[in-house]
């Protein structure tokens, strides 16, 4: 086929005369996840309506030059089918493998199966891959390559993702900052706050709380001695709780995807940052937003990693979090209060329901740029991310295997230069603690263990404590391999 923009004198000018005699389409609505496709028409009309540079391409190689306009990439999205394929040969005339990214969101939610497959035909054929239509293999791909996107990629982001929710636009603004990949920022399938947070939800006291069998799992949190419990079945319909616990404003992030539930305290730099969620996922793991500048956060680091506050110097304090037993935590906490079934929603709250297949197998609902087969995916690890204790240093990741933790319930280890005692429960409840010089030899029950002085020490919720002496908790929390290891590919492993 000769390619429309080798027929005439000006590339540039033959490319915008094929967008306009395209014309534009109403497409229905009702398409699932596609159905925000019909927002293209509307969204091409008004490129179209945009002032059109002066062509500045003399001849088409000053065309391969230049990277393809966006409106290219639109109208491709919105032909019916082989029609697409002139715009797509435009775009090809010009084109960079980084490039294949756009042609796979915009596939996705093209109106027509035949233009998705015309689509990723022409991806097949600048490329060399055969990926299919599996978009999941292409983005894989994409992230082997090096790193060099369309000179107006975010602009893409900012427009494509507008169409899903305008909301979702604010996340991309001009001249934003990014220390990610902005071809690894995926939509996760819902809209912003699509999955409600909990805000400052009701809670209950222990004895009340008849719907909690001993067995059932919670994240337990404990600060200046009050104690709360999240259970696990309503916390994943939610994956986020805005909360006070004593005296302190918390914002709770459990990631169903990744495994991952962590609490940070939501004042930062003398500013309280109320926080949602984006409905963007970046390696599987979900991005929080601050609704003040709408950057958005990693859940993982709490840090902000696009937008205003990038650069900042911002970053979230991590609170002491367990996954336990309901059992465990109410007879090590007679007075905790726990999260009501009240919540102002209609969801299934009982055991199990939430993300049941997904938690049933190893699969991935989203892929990472590399799996690390030393543990399956979705094997739990307690993920400890650590700052030396002299100041300078880099932060250091250490994942230790849940299950290697049940037969050494109590283990010590180095990281950062500081040495860690975990100690395991029964239930295999992990608490971390900063335990300097000292050494610890085994458990004798689940609220005390002894060290090799022949010394007992009591464990809390702060820390281990023996008379006026107190060695200090650390921060962790449990995580799936994949998810911890996509963030932190450097991470110490124990298994």
């Amino acid at each position: 086929m000769t390619k429309i923009h080798d027929v005439g004198v000006c590339a540039a000018t033959e490319v915008r005369e094929t967008r306009i005699k395209a014309g534009c389409r109403t497409w229905p609505l009702g398409r699932g996840i596609r159905s925000f496709a019909a927002c293209l028409p509307a969204l091409i009309a008004g490129l179209a309506a945009l002032p059109v540079p002066e062509c500045r391409a003399e001849s088409v190689d000053d065309w391969r030059k230049q990277a393809p306009p966006l409106d290219l990439f639109m109208q491709a999205a919105d032909q019916w089918g082989d029609s697409a394929r002139p715009i797509l040969d435009a775009i090809g005339v010009s084109w960079n493998d980084a490039y294949t990214p756009m042609i796979v969101e915009l596939a996705v939610v093209a109106p027509f199966p035949e233009t998705r497959t015309e689509m990723f035909r022409f991806l097949r054929r600048e490329t060399g891959r055969s990926f299919g239509e599996d978009t999941q293999r292409w983005m894989k791909w994409v992230w082997q390559q090096p790193y060099e996107p369309h000179p107006e990629y975010l602009a893409f982001k900012r427009t494509v993702y507008s169409l899903i929710d305008p909301r979702m636009g604010s996340f991309f603004p001009e001249g934003a900052r990014s220390l990610i990949r902005l071809d690894e920022v995926q939509w996760g399938g819902v809209r912003v706050n699509g999955i409600p947070p909990l805000d400052h939800p009701e809670y209950i006291p222990a004895d009340q709380a008849g719907y909690l069998r001993d067995r059932h799992v919670v994240f337990g949190l404990s600060i200046n001695g009050e104690a709360r419990a999240y259970p696990k079945r309503i916390l994943a319909w939610h994956e986020m709780a805005l909360d006070r616990v004593g005296d302190v404003e918390v914002t709770l992030v459990y990631c169903t995807l990744c495994g991952t539930a962590i609490p940070y305290r939501s004042v930062v730099g003398n500013a309280h940052r109320t926080f949602g969620t984006s409905g963007l996922l970046y390696r599987s793991n979900k991005l929080m937003f601050d609704h003040e500048t709408k950057s958005l956060w990693s859940t993982l680091l709490g840090e902000p990693v696009i937008g205003a506050l990038v650069g900042s110097g911002l970053k979230l304090e991590f609170l002491p979090i367990v996954t336990t037993r309901w059992g465990e935590w109410k007879a090590a906490h007679p007075y905790t209060t726990v999260l009501s079934l009240d919540t102002g929603h209609d969801r299934d709250y009982r055991e199990g329901r939430a993300y049941r297949d997904y938690f049933s197998n190893d699969a991935l609902m989203f892929d990472v740029p590399e799996r690390d087969r030393r543990l399956k995916n979705k094997d739990e690890v307690l993920a400890i991310l650590l700052s030396p204790a002299s100041p300078g240093g880099e932060e250091e990741a250490l994942a230790v295997s849940a299950r290697f933790l049940r037969k050494h319930p109590v283990f010590q280890t180095e990281l950062a230069g500081r040495t860690l005692t975990i100690v395991t429960t029964s239930a295999g409840a992990n608490r971390v603690f900063d335990s300097g010089d000292r050494g610890f030899e085994r458990l004798l029950d689940d609220d005390r263990v002894l060290d090799d002085g022949g010394e007992t020490w009591k464990v809390t919720e702060d820390a281990l404590v023996s008379g006026d002496v107190r060695l200090e908790r650390v921060p962790a929390y449990r995580a799936f391999w994949f998810g911890w290891v996509a963030q932190f590919p450097e991470t110490k492993l124990i298994k």
